[in-house]
């Protein structure tokens, strides 16, 4: 079973991009978003992905996690049948200290909303803080991407 271990903060300037060491535009939509199996279809540039995780622990920091690569084009034909709220954004990758912080900034419905992710090695690992990130928010749902897919950043 894979363990995903992970925070998540929002981000309070746009410092990181120049920062970033690579910029992925992402495309991602859900079959299911029931937090017990979240199942997301992803396009990353060319390549394809089909996710499954699971709830998260009392912290939200750690849940089940399972990811295989598909042809993209059966990801776009996947896409087509997701629930509604396809999530659109840009993923900036940026190296703190060993670690590399995944930063989303995001567009359409959740636009204004950005949010950097680092994963961990376990629940208690230290890690080294930019300055431009802000409040942690793991386990708060509603900056899940499939709760932003439902209840997008506008209607907050």
């Amino acid at each position: 079973m894979a363990l995903e271990i992970e925070r998540k903060f929002l981000v309070k300037s746009d410092a990181y991009k120049k920062e970033a060491f690579k910029k992925l535009k992402i495309i991602q939509g859900f079959l299911s978003s029931v937090p017990e199996r979240t199942v997301r279809v992803r396009i990353i540039g060319d390549l394809g992905f089909l996710t499954v995780k699971g709830i998260g622990n009392a912290s939200g920091a750690s849940r089940y996690e399972w990811e295989k690569e598909i042809p993209v084009n059966e990801a776009k034909e996947l896409l087509k049948i997701c629930e509604p709220g396809v999530i659109d954004k840009s993923r900036y990758l940026v190296k703190s200290g060993i670690h590399t912080f995944e930063v989303d900034e995001f567009y359409e419905e959740n636009k204004g909303l950005v949010v950097a992710e680092i994963e961990l090695s376990s629940e208690e690992e230290t890690f080294t803080k930019p300055a431009w990130l802000g409040n942690e928010v793991t386990g708060i749902t509603k900056y899940y991407n499939s709760a932003l897919a439902n209840n997008p950043y506008v209607n907050w």
